[in-house]
């Protein structure tokens, strides 16, 4: 277990504009008790507002050096918080994934968080919280960007997602 001073608190959201269209996520990165802030966005010329919560949860932990890092994901996303806080992502492994939407992304997670200590905790979104209003401003850029200036979501566009099952 790391030292509190070390604990990551990793904040994310996801827009599309248009469901699907195009889309971007943010991300704000933090350590605690540290002046230590990064940013991060990326823009998507066609996808989904809930491929995009789950994209910045999966590229925030890919950014995290050090294994067995304390970390806190904040998220305004139950899609991403009731799956992991609710026990959905340990299902879905078992059925290997079997009628999931967006099982591309949930794989990637579901190894991410093997390698870290991982807490999601959800917020209310558009509330006024400092960094999630940040990370929805950078989402909306990023998904408002020239679609030569964004990259292509290859599972998405190729039409793999099977039916959803909620």
């Amino acid at each position: 277990m790391t030292a509190k001073s070390e604990r990551i608190i990793i904040y994310t959201d996801g827009a599309s504009l248009g469901n699907p269209g195009p889309g971007g996520y943010g991300i704000v990165m933090t350590m605690e008790h540290s002046p230590y802030r990064k940013q991060f966005s990326e823009g998507f010329r066609k996808t989904t507002n809930n491929r995009m919560e789950l994209m910045a949860v999966v590229e925030a932990l890919k950014k995290i050096k050090k294994d067995h890092q304390d970390v806190v994901v904040v998220t305004d996303s139950r899609y991403v918080s009731d799956a992991i806080n609710k026990g959905w992502l340990e299902n879905w492994i078992r059925r290997d994934f079997k009628k999931v939407k967006n099982p591309d992304l949930w794989k990637e997670l579901a190894r991410l968080l093997q390698n870290q200590k991982v807490e999601f905790i959800w917020i209310k979104g558009h509330n006024g919280h400092p960094e999630n209003e940040l990370c929805d401003k950078l989402a909306v850029k990023a998904a408002k960007l020239p679609p030569e200036k964004q990259r292509i979501d290859e599972f998405y566009e190729k039409g793999e997602n099977p039916p959803s099952l909620f």
